[in-house]
């Protein structure tokens, strides 16, 4: 009898060994192929407007600040206190600076790689609340693949950096469940948030607390778990205690009603959008995974009882209403949601794959893939007409088309390999995007930055302030140029001209005509602007 239970739990010692260094693997295999499509191209193109450039002009000025400022604790924007948001992504921004000097690809590092990290971390939490591997591997693959996750990770953002802390604080509460020692990563995890999110980390927070009170209710009334809670929660306190002892009302009506608060209730920046907004934003751009999502949500309704779908219906269903009800509304604020959607899929695909063998996949897998193919197809054909066809979008569209095509298939015969060829066709599209010059689309849509920046900055105008006809703020025009430019009416251009000593305008040739500013100077221009100022010598 002792001698049966020493070989049976040596074999199931064995067993584990095994087991561990499967996942070893698969979590390096994931890792690298994240981190070559997170870092491939990084810097190759210029900074977007908005997050990325007001990020980056805050982890400057940062990196510039004399020791002993505490620059570091009380950042600024243009010199002005900044409250939008907690300074840690900023901080290792800055960092990024001081080892690599100040670019586009140090500026993105961080949050690329934080992101990239999300993806064996997505893994992990596959392994926790799955039976089988393949659904957390094939989750971790759907979440890699996915567009926005991709593009919105490599952008010098916070979104990364917090979707990568979130899936840490929901892999700790995960283990918390049989392991209280976990709890400190649950709070430490959330101080994480709220140090890079600010108040709205709370939102992410209550969607671990909604889940536990589904699935494991007795760990709310353990002193443990709201002890870690507290730890993490003291360095979050402790800024903000900072910031309002420092700044006093100015920071509470700014860092805090402004920038958090006022996001739920109150239309901030003009980004007001219907309350379906991130559904459409969903269908836009979830493809080809979308193609499962009917027979992904009966699923997950079916087995509502178990705690992997209790975590998916919580962390998509909660996070996607609270959005949804927020007046102020951007794409990128749909992120956190990708991680749980591609555990939905990952769950589907594999419960699929271990049902008796049929013909053919359902005939709704078949139409969809076809129907991208199609797509992709009239993209390719399109993108190669003209007299300068654009060869980089015309590659990336065929290898979509020839992806989706040999996935439909290989679905219609009924041969589970569509899904390898899904993966590796989905991947390589990807990273022909990410190393083409269109992975930022944005860039396209105003007048290129770094030319008009460069202008301004060979000519050194004496001022830091510019006052420009185009019609709104451009925060990469700022860091670029190392000033501030500021939007301005035709009426309040001719006021500054006439009430300033020694103004600086920025104007495109249209509005340079139709002032008529007089004793105006040209001092250079480029990719038609140009900077002007008064000739002193003429007045």
């Amino acid at each position: 009898m002792q001698e049966g239970s020493f070989v049976w739990g040596h074999l199931e010692r064995q067993h584990r060994t095994v087991d561990k260094w499967i996942d070893w693997v698969w979590l390096v295999v994931l890792l690298l192929a994240a981190v070559l499509l997170f870092s491939i191209n990084l810097g190759g193109l210029p900074l977007r407007d908005w997050d990325e450039g007001t990020v980056a002009q805050v982890a400057r000025e940062i990196w510039r600040a004399p020791a002993g400022s505490m620059r570091w604790l009380y950042p600024t924007l243009g010199g002005e206190p900044y409250h939008n948001k907690p300074p840690l992504m900023h901080l290792l921004i800055a960092w990024a600076y001081s080892l690599g000097g100040m670019n586009e690809w140090t500026t993105r590092l961080p949050g690329a790689v934080l992101t990239a990290i999300s993806v064996p971390l997505l893994y992990c939490i596959g392994r926790e609340i799955f039976r089988q591997r393949w659904a957390a591997i094939y989750s971790a693959l759907i979440y890699l693949t996915m567009l926005p996750v991709v593009r919105h990770g490599r952008l010098a953002m916070l979104d990364g950096a917090v979707v990568s802390f979130l899936m840490l604080m929901m892999l700790c509460v995960l283990r918390s469940r049989r392991d209280l020692r976990y709890c400190l990563g649950v709070g430490l995890s959330f101080g994480l948030i709220c140090l890079t999110q600010g108040l709205l980390g709370v939102l992410l927070g209550a969607i671990a607390i909604v889940f536990l009170f589904w699935d494991t209710p007795r760990l709310l009334t353990s002193y443990y778990f709201w002890l870690a809670i507290l730890i993490g929660v003291l360095p979050v306190a402790s800024w903000y205690s900072i910031q309002l002892i420092h700044y006093g009302y100015t920071f509470a009506q700014d860092g805090i009603v402004n920038q958090s608060l006022n996001r739920i209730g109150t239309l901030v920046e003009r980004n007001s959008e219907p309350p379906w907004y991130y559904v459409i934003e969903l269908l836009k751009w979830t493809w080809p995974w979308l193609v499962f999502l009917p027979q992904t949500i009966r699923l997950t309704w079916e087995n509502r009882n178990l705690s992997w779908a209790k975590l998916v219906l919580v962390w998509s269903g909660v996070y996607l209403l609270a959005i949804s009800l927020m007046s102020t509304k951007f794409p990128w604020y749909i992120f956190p949601i990708y991680p749980s959607l591609a555990l939905a899929f990952g769950i589907q695909l594999t419960d699929t794959e271990n049902s008796p063998l049929l013909s053919s996949y359902p005939r709704t897998w078949v139409a969809g893939l076809a129907i991208l193919a199609v797509a992709a197809s009239a993209g390719s054909m399109y993108f190669s007409w003209g007299t300068a066809p654009k060869t980089d979008l015309q590659l990336i569209f065929a290898a979509i088309a020839l992806t989706m095509t040999l996935a439909a298939i290989l679905a219609e015969r009924g041969d589970g390999q569509f899904l390898k060829i899904l993966f590796w066709g989905s991947y390589i599209s990807l990273l022909l995007l990410m190393k083409s010059n269109y992975w930022i689309w944005e860039l396209s849509k105003a007048y290129p930055v770094k030319p008009v920046a460069a202008m301004i900055v060979q000519a050194n105008p004496a001022v830091k302030k510019i006052y420009t006809s185009f019609p709104y703020h451009r925060p990469s025009l700022d860091f670029y140029s190392d000033r501030t430019i500021i939007p301005a009416s035709p009426g309040e251009l001719k006021y500054y001209w006439h009430y300033s000593g020694q103004p600086y305008f920025l104007l495109n040739t249209s509005t340079a005509k139709n002032l008529q500013l007089e004793s105006m100077k040209l001092v250079d221009q480029a990719e038609g602007w140009k900077l002007v100022t008064k000739d002193t010598n003429r007045l």
